[in-house]
């Protein structure tokens, strides 16, 4: 069977300190009820500088500049661990300061909803300029600025969402409408991040994996945030807005939403895509979520910890035909939770994981890596959520005990082998199986690992419409070098069967 492949990913970050502040739903709720808390006092404090973001190990992993198998050589916590050969630019992506985030937040804006200050303007042009990615024509959306009294009159008396810097009003996001709650200032200014981050991790996607913008035939945006309007206001299309800044003028695309699962079914959607010969080359893309920046900031301030969610998350992933090298996408075995699954650990984890197994054979030793839900236990543990992925592996491998593939006493060693320690930011949908896909793909060129299964697991429950969980899984598979030529007929065969049609029926025609 020709499946799908990995054709290439990127992941990106950015560092976002003044949106922790002003934008986080942690801090916006405590400010609407508590706003004279000692927290909100004492946040400013917990805040890390630009340098301390990109010299934090989890975030360098997550660019690809480290490995994740090296977190397991550094001591728990990190943060207070700086990487001594710390980068901005990844192999996969990039750590962007939260100014020239901003700036391409103006960028992206069509609709000239963004104002930002003559000053600022001026300040981020030569950034933007000097960025490998953004071109003359994206730089010159920029303009000469507004002036700073007509942005602070917006914000005082059009509701416009402010936008900070380094403490201080540089911008605004306009309200879309008038009476209209899902085109509020604030509403706008979050979808906006999202598709900001989207296009910058398309645009790395392009140009980490040396792809033509041409070349991408469909688009499916895979976020948890939903644009729209009164009449639809979770219609969409976040993908066509991000193909049509990264130029991917050939394209056409939907968004797909399943809260923190999302990723994955993106992942089997698209597959199945480029499989069934629908699409050639389909992108999966995600931007980030401000509204989780902070969101256990409560807790780390609590512990004297900085403030760890700082950052806003993306990702994008090529997915193309068969070329024989590439690792392939195995939709043969894909993992469902079904409406009757049920939301056991146990019934959760034979669904996603042993269920998909089952169909071919394999045992869960025969996968090499799992990625599940990687999210930072930097992060998780302090707000009493616990080690994320070390849960989700205990699961599996409590699982293989019960099926006989592993052994009672090597539950450890199980963890150790087919593990790995999170290092996503915890923005919902970016840890959900997604940021183990480039690793995996380089490790399968490699040739160091045959298998991965990609998990991704939602909380349906939280849109108030179920209490039912969810979650999908996809095999990601070293590829053979082997093509099913069998699988269609060519068109000389094609040729070859209507003519010999032809003269059956002319032979019948003949006879009667």
């Amino acid at each position: 069977m020709n499946y799908s492949v990995v054709k290439g990913t990127s992941y990106v970050l950015m560092q976002a300190p003044d949106m922790i502040i002003h934008n986080g739903t942690t801090q916006t709720t405590e400010r609407l009820l508590h706003p004279d808390s000692e927290y909100l006092k004492e946040l400013p404090n917990h805040i890390r500088s630009y340098e301390e973001s990109v010299n934090y190990l989890p975030n360098q992993v997550y660019i690809g500049n480290h490995k994740p198998e090296e977190l397991k050589t550094v001591q728990q916590p990190w943060y207070d661990k700086d990487v001594a050969d710390a980068k901005r630019d990844g192999k996969f992506g990039e750590i962007m300061p939260q100014d020239e985030f901003i700036g391409l937040i103006k960028i992206v804006d069509v609709f000239d909803l963004v104002l930002l200050s003559k000053e600022f303007t001026a300040q981020i042009k030569p950034k933007l300029e000097a960025h490998p990615l953004i071109k003359d024509e994206f730089v010159a959306k920029l303009k000469d600025g507004a002036e700073l009294a007509d942005i602070e009159k917006y914000i005082n008396e059009q509701h416009a969402e402010p936008l900070y810097n380094d403490k201080k009003v540089v911008g605004c996001v306009k309200r879309a409408h008038d009476v209209d709650v899902n085109l509020t200032a604030h509403v706008m200014f979050e979808n906006l991040v999202t598709k900001a981050s989207g296009v910058l991790a398309a645009l790395h996607c392009l140009a980490k994996n040396d792809l033509q913008p041409e070349e991408v035939e469909y688009v499916i945006e895979c976020s948890e945030e939903a644009c729209g309007d009164m009449n639809q206001r979770g219609g969409g299309n976040f993908a066509k807005a991000v193909a049509e800044m990264a130029g991917l003028t050939n394209a056409t695309g939907s968004d797909l939403r399943g809260f923190c699962a999302a990723p994955a079914h993106a992942i089997v959607s698209a597959a199945s895509l480029v499989q069934a010969g629908t699409y050639k080359k389909v992108m999966v893309v995600a931007g980030g979520c401000t509204a989780k920046l902070g969101m256990n900031g409560k807790d780390h301030v609590k512990k004297g910890m900085p403030i760890l969610e700082d950052v806003i998350g993306g990702f994008a992933v090529i997915i193309a035909e068969n070329d024989g090298v590439n690792p392939v996408l195995r939709t043969d075995l894909v993992g469902r939770h079904t409406v009757g699954t049920g939301s056991s650990p146990q019934a959760v984890v034979t669904s996603l994981v042993t269920a998909p197994l089952d169909k071919a054979g394999l045992k869960v030793t025969d996968i090499d890596k799992y990625s599940v839900e990687m999210q930072n236990p930097d992060v998780t543990k302090p707000a009493g959520a616990g080690d994320v992925p070390a849960a989700n592996y205990k699961m599996i491998a409590a699982l293989g005990v019960k099926r006989g593939e592993v052994e009672r006493t090597g539950i450890d060693a199980f963890i150790e082998k087919h593990g790995m320690e999170g290092w996503a930011p915890t923005q919902g949908h970016i840890p959900s199986g997604a940021p183990y896909i480039g690793f995996a793909r380089e490790a399968m060129l490699a040739g160091e690992i045959n298998r991965a299964m990609i998990v991704g697991k939602g909380s349906l429950f939280l849109g108030r419409m179920t209490n039912l969980f969810d979650g999908t899984s996809i095999v990601m598979e070293k590829n053979t070098g082997k093509l099913d030529e069998g699988k269609g007929v060519s068109q000389e065969e094609v040729r070859t069967l209507v003519a010999e049609a032809m003269r059956d029926f002319a032979s019948h025609l003949l006879q009667d």
